[in-house]
């Protein structure tokens, strides 16, 4: 039970990594609180933990929009008391052309996979500071530090994740507040299947540079993500953990 006596705050929590990083928190032994837009998958999963006898709360909540964070993220603590740890896991893909892509849609993406990870923070830190501890994971990705063509804006997004991160890490170690990155690879979540159903041999193709020979599983990043929410890792901070079978190591 890493996570006895922590009340974990997930953005994205509904479904794939988001989904399995609740209940693996949860699992721990964690009080989670949970925002996501897709609301029947979330009253799903914070349903079936309630009825298993862990404490779960789910609200909806669109992180590009600060006034909906903070009203869910100050519901939580009033069903479940101070935040210790947070997970930045919302996001979206972007496969967009420099040229073409206009400024409402640069920032429209930005509002949700790079500012939230701020936002949270600012909603956190205060409580974080008073208690002289508590630890953030920002979820990013192999994009962060490795990316191929097509990726227009997701790789600076998530660059500046880890940007973000570092400099989160540096300014709040005098509270005694850890904050790091996660980065996962290939991820069978619903999305990822469905791309690679989407064109006969792909998933074949996929799995043939990974150096582990498949690709990841959702819980797979949940338990790294449960390590450095907990006190086992009371000496990590400022760094990028990737979740990705070796696949960065690999030269093209």
């Amino acid at each position: 039970m890493k996570l006895a006596n922590k009340h974990i705050f997930v953005t994205g929590g509904a479904k794939g990594i988001g989904a399995a990083i609740v209940q693996d928190a949860a699992d721990e032994g964690a009080t989670v609180s949970f925002i996501d837009i897709d609301v029947a998958a979330g009253e799903k999963l914070a349903a079936q933990l309630n009825n298993s006898g862990k404490k779960a709360f789910f609200a909806k909540a669109n992180v590009a929009n600060f006034e909906e964070l903070k009203s869910a993220f100050n519901q939580a603590v009033s069903k479940f008391g101070d935040v210790t740890g947070v997970v930045n896991n919302a996001g979206v893909n972007s496969h967009a052309d420099p040229v073409t892509m206009t400024d409402k849609e640069w920032d429209d993406f930005f509002a949700v996979d790079m500012k939230p990870v701020w936002l949270t923070a600012k909603l956190a830190l205060p409580a974080m500071r008073k208690a002289k501890g508590g630890s953030i994971v920002n979820i990013c990705s192999i994009h962060g530090r490795l990316t191929y063509p097509g990726f227009f804006p997701y790789g600076a997004a998530k660059s500046a994740v880890l940007g973000l991160t570092r400099n989160l890490a540096l300014d709040e170690g005098k509270h005694e507040i850890r904050v790091n990155a996660v980065s996962p690879g290939y991820i069978l979540t619903d999305l990822t299947k469905g791309w690679l159903a989407a064109e006969s041999g792909r998933t074949e193709k996929a799995n043939s540079i990974q150096p582990l020979g498949r690709m990841g599983e959702p819980n797979e990043v949940a338990k790294v993500v449960t390590f450095l929410l907990s006190d086992k890792s009371t000496y990590v901070s400022g760094s990028d953990w990737a979740v990705d079978g070796g696949l960065g190591a690999r030269s093209a």
